[in-house]
């Protein structure tokens, strides 16, 4: 094991597994596993994680009063030192699947604005990396889900992230034709959990 092992945390929010964001994440996650980091791989689609309520349950206490599968992820983004989150594009935003979690992270938001307490730092700084992949050549998509994700990093308080992204990918597996998708999500890897000396 390294000595500089992290603790890495992957949200897959495709429903498709077998698809283009599932291909691009687990070539995200081979140097990370190459390496000896400790890797925790969320399917969202498989999970039961209920939509947020806007009940302001979570106002005083930073603490959501539902209770589903998000208590796992929740304890899981405060021991992270790095957070993939990985989506399609679905009609110019996240996933249901991950765009529900996110949602549910309004428990954080409570924690580092109103209570002021965010997520502390970690021996390694907290840092994420975003993967999207859609159909659709336009950019807005990508544009959206990438002010969607930002928001969700922020506010678990990872003050940097990466994105990458693949516009015009639609068919299962067409991600594999990209020239250099796969070569750009095994870098993305190791720039993640690379330690500076």
């Amino acid at each position: 094991m390294p000595k500089s092992k992290m603790k890495v945390l992957a949200f897959q929010g495709s429903p498709r597994i077998g698809g283009n964001t599932d291909i691009l994440l687990k070539e995200t996650l081979k140097p990370v596993e190459k390496a000896g980091h400790e890797i925790r791989l969320f399917n969202l689609n498989i999970m039961r994680i209920k939509p947020c309520q806007d009940c302001s349950g979570c106002d005083k206490t930073g603490k959501c009063i539902i209770n589903d599968d998000m208590d796992e992820i929740y304890g899981a983004i405060r021991e992270a030192d790095r957070i993939i989150l990985a989506s399609p594009i679905f009609f110019f935003g996240l996933s249901a699947q991950a765009k529900a979690m996110i949602d549910r992270c309004q428990a954080f938001w409570c924690e580092k604005y109103l209570l002021k307490k965010p997520i502390p730092e970690g021996r390694f700084g907290r840092k994420g990396l975003l993967l999207l992949v859609g159909g659709m050549q336009k950019e807005i998509g990508v544009q959206c889900s990438e002010a969607t994700a930002k928001a969700f990093f922020r506010t678990i308080s990872v003050q940097h992230h990466d994105a990458l992204n693949f516009t015009g990918i639609d068919a299962k597996g067409a991600i594999l034709d990209h020239p250099t998708a796969l070569k750009d999500a095994y870098r993305a890897g190791e720039k993640l959990t690379a330690v500076k000396h």
